[in-house]
């Protein structure tokens, strides 16, 4: 008996990113750097924070979200699921997805978060797209979003110019024709845990005096080894996509990776064969937004997308989580 096979596809993408710029100029004046330094370093020019008293990552997914149901002109009732990728909670619990569908309205959904760093917007743009392939969901919205600003020391020069705040929302349906995301690859490898990671605030470091005294609730990084690990998996992985699908660098219309620093998306760009009119980029404008990078840097260039593109989505990020994900892009904006 033959079964069709069911696709998952994006069927349309919306950004947000907080008002307030943080500019190069401005950092040097917090810390001992330069705009030459950060901007030769990682590319970044500015970035957004988002400002105001009780203000979490729920304000940037909602944005995303209630965007995102008006330009696809979705009943947010018919939306099964609504998954949020985020590193940055409004809190442990509810989730911040739980809190977003509120918000939205999305009130048949159910919602979860997924943590995976900056590679967390491929997780769940995967787990999404499963449950469109298996045929038990219709409408899946799959959020990146980090309110990064809330995390990060801003008396740490080495951390404090990399990120920024801000998010993206993608709508995942079956796919009526060739198009939609075609194959991934996701790995991890808990051994890097600890060169990335926010050591105080879980279970096993409570937030105490001595936590806080530490900053122990700020990103620790060992940049060294963690751009290392970065350069070499997120560029392989991308390759690794390409050589299962028997994809030619001609054959890639776009490689939208995840912006953590212009020199890892060079060595991944120079490993697909790819030149830079190939490699969308926004880093300059946002930095790293960890979980937002990829759906950002999607509604930045939507209108340069084509239907049939194919495109390569790829990130890394603190666990160590790393993946790729091939798609063909489904409509013309």
């Amino acid at each position: 008996m033959n079964s069709k096979i069911i696709k998952s596809c994006i069927k349309g993408i919306h950004g947000y990113v907080p008002e307030y710029i943080l500019s190069n100029a401005e950092l040097e004046k917090l810390v001992d750097t330069s705009d030459e330094w950060i901007t030769t370093r990682t590319g970044i020019k500015e970035r957004r924070i988002l400002k105001g008293e009780g203000k979490g990552t729920s304000i940037i997914g909602t944005e995303c979200v209630k965007g995102l149901l008006k330009k696809t002109n979705t009943n947010p009732k018919d939306i099964d699921l609504l998954i949020c990728a985020t590193v940055t909670p409004d809190m442990f619990f509810p989730s911040t997805a739980n809190i977003i569908s509120n918000n939205v309205g999305t009130k048949n959904a159910y919602s979860f978060d997924m943590s995976a760093a900056c590679s967390g917007f491929l997780y769940s743009l995967v787990t999404g797209s499963q449950f469109i392939e298996s045929g038990t969901h219709k409408k899946v919205v799959v959020v990146g979003a980090d309110k990064m600003s809330s995390i990060v020391d801003f008396e740490d020069r080495n951390n404090c110019v990399l990120f920024g705040d801000g998010g993206g929302a993608v709508l995942l349906e079956p796919s009526l024709d060739e198009n939609g995301i075609i194959d991934h690859i996701l790995k991890s490898d808990g051994s890097g845990g600890s060169y990335l990671c926010i050591k105080g605030g879980g279970s096993k470091y409570p937030a105490s005096l001595e936590t806080i005294n530490n900053k122990d609730h700020f990103i620790y990084q060992e940049g060294k080894r963690v751009f290392k690990f970065a350069v070499t998996n997120m560029a392989n992985v991308s390759e690794e996509i390409m050589l299962k699908n028997n994809l030619k660098s001609n054959d890639i219309s776009y490689l939208v990776p995840h912006q953590a620093n212009k020199r890892i998306i060079d060595a991944t760009a120079k490993k697909m064969g790819i030149g830079d009119k190939k490699v969308l980029m926004n880093i300059e404008k946002y930095g790293n937004t960890t979980a937002g990078t990829i759906p950002l840097c999607l509604w930045d260039f939507e209108k340069k997308l084509k239907k049939g593109d194919n495109l390569i989505l790829s990130a890394f990020g603190g666990g160590f989580t790393w993946g790729s994900v091939y798609l063909k892009w489904s409509y013309n904006s």
